[in-house]
């Protein structure tokens, strides 16, 4: 991949917002040759999409739960994790799949309206793959960082403090 294709993507990771004109002129190329790399890169697919980070905190009275949960599975014969992986990333409720390393082989993250109905998938849908030997859920009880992004509101700590 050629230099001025990974500044290009970096500018873009940072902020997916930027226009042409102003990545053109901070990787030092012509406005048409800036699009032309994009497209490039997007039917190659090293870039997958644009997306928003939203503090759904903020805006929501009950936003959506979050679970991380650790998968114990039985790699499928020839083809490893992978099709285990897929059958796992094609549930809607399934936001992202790593492959780990340590006690638990892949780490699934889900989002749903409650904790009851992420247990629900759990207990009706991932544990009842035949590939799937164990699970632990871990519920998200508060985001403060996300794809590099802080999620602090600047407020002051309001607690008074409690001296002996």
């Amino acid at each position: 991949m050629k230099q001025k294709e990974i500044e290009l993507l970096e500018l873009l990771e940072e902020n997916a917002r930027i226009n042409i004109e102003s990545i053109a002129k901070m990787i030092d190329v012509s406005v048409e040759e800036t699009k032309k790399m994009i497209e490039k890169l997007e039917n190659d697919n090293a870039i997958l999409g644009y997306s928003t980070i939203i503090n759904w905190s903020k805006v929501l009275e009950s936003e959506e739960v979050t679970a991380m949960i650790d998968v114990k599975v039985t790699p499928a014969r020839g083809v490893g994790f992978d099709k285990v992986a897929e059958r796992i990333y094609r549930f809607p409720e399934v936001k992202a799949v790593y492959l780990m390393s340590g006690a638990y082989d892949l780490s699934v993250s889900v989002e749903g309206k409650t904790m009851m109905e992420i247990s629900r998938f759990v207990s009706e849908k991932l544990s009842t793959l035949d590939t799937v030997i164990s699970t632990t859920t871990h519920f998200v009880l508060k985001k403060y960082k996300h794809d590099g992004v802080i999620f602090d509101d600047g407020e002051d700590d309001k607690r008074i403090m409690v001296t002996p």
